[in-house]
């Protein structure tokens, strides 16, 4: 296998800074008082044999926090995830787990050599069905070209814990440990279905030459199956006449998750990636490295049912974290104390057994 590297490295003053950049100041302040590790990205051209459509060429988008010589972590999220985690000096825009990735946080880059990418297929160039087990080979190809030969932990949160849990099936020499998020072994017959009317919602839009707008559809019934009746109730109040029609009063939030999303994703990106959710098949009893499983007990999409079988069938030494949250599926991203804790259990842990 041929790798064709190439390395973006910024210093801060080239840096363009967005207008969201405000909203983080008081991170970039944190990181100007303190001497922080240096971030690169990159890039490099790989051949993979994909489950269901053969030998393709990919180009695979990585980021790196932290030196190289620290105990290499691989974080990965949600299909909407990407390869930037939080800012940098490097790269001071909004990174989408900055909750847990900085100075002093449970993911310190001055700690970790942090590595990230994005997903392949995220791009939308690749319009084929897309398996977590080729994503989990993508990651091991990513590691071989920049020479990591074994991660400290695997970090994964939905789809990027599922892609977890094939990466140490599949690549067991290459993993010491690995933490799952709200992501499970299979993909539940309930989840899988609440992902096939949101494709369906992206194909009605393309049929009336309004892809976009199927597609901000398709996310609005997304953000409801990732949170709560609970959450719902308390954030929102009853339905009003406006102009004649009733409205809703939790559809401006929803407009606004949708369209925040179409301006950053493709159809064909959704598509393949949602799809691929849907194909995760692998056997837990294949797994015997240490597994910290974190279930979320208001989890529509991953039932706790799904996490106690998971725990059941894994063969190596492992960890149960049950969260009570009204975020649902988003507690990851939104119960921050609580998943600080545990990652910082999970990490101490790797630590003490490589000692």
């Amino acid at each position: 296998m041929s790798f064709a590297p190439s390395i973006d490295s910024r210093s801060a003053a080239s840096v363009e800074r967005s207008d969201s950049y405000a909203s983080y100041a008081a991170s970039a302040a944190a990181f100007e008082r303190a001497p922080t590790p240096r971030a690169v990205r990159g890039e490099i051209a790989v051949e993979l044999e994909l489950r269901h459509a053969g030998r393709r060429a990919l180009r695979l988008r990585y980021e790196i926090q932290g030196d190289r010589a620290l105990p290499a972590v691989f974080v990965a999220g949600g299909i909407s995830a990407h390869r930037h985690l939080a800012p940098s000096r490097e790269f001071a825009e909004a990174g989408w787990w900055e909750s847990q990735v900085g100075a002093g946080r449970s993911l310190d880059p001055a700690q970790h050599c942090l590595v990230s990418f994005d997903w392949v297929g995220a791009d939308g160039a690749l319009d084929v069905a897309i398996d977590p087990a080729d994503q989990a080979d993508a990651v091991a190809a990513l590691l071989d070209a920049l020479k990591i030969a074994r991660l400290q932990a695997f970090v994964g949160y939905s789809y990027g814990a599922m892609v977890g849990l094939q990466f140490a099936a599949r690549h067991p020499q290459r993993i010491e440990s690995l933490v799952s998020i709200s992501g499970t072994h299979r993909a539940h017959p309930y989840a899988a279905a609440w992902r096939a009317l949101q494709r369906r919602a992206v194909a009605l839009g393309a049929l009336q030459c309004d892809e976009a707008q199927g597609l901000a559809l398709a996310r609005e019934l997304a953000v409801l199956s990732y949170r709560t009746p609970e959450e719902f109730a308390e954030r929102f109040g009853a339905a009003q006449v406006v102009d004649g029609r009733v409205r809703v009063d939790a559809e401006d939030y929803l407009d606004h998750c949708g369209n925040k999303y179409v301006a950053r994703t493709s159809p064909t990106a959704f598509l393949r990636l949602s799809e691929s959710i849907d194909l995760q098949q692998v056997d837990p009893a294949s797994i015997r490295i240490p597994v910290t499983v974190v279930a979320v007990g208001e989890d529509r999409l991953i039932p706790l049912g799904d996490n106690y079988e998971l725990v059941e069938r894994l063969r190596g030494e492992t960890r149960l974290r049950v969260l009570r949250s009204i975020y649902g599926h988003d507690a990851c991203l939104k119960e921050q104390s609580q998943i600080d804790t545990i990652l910082r259990e999970a990490l101490a842990d790797c630590t003490s057994a490589a000692a």
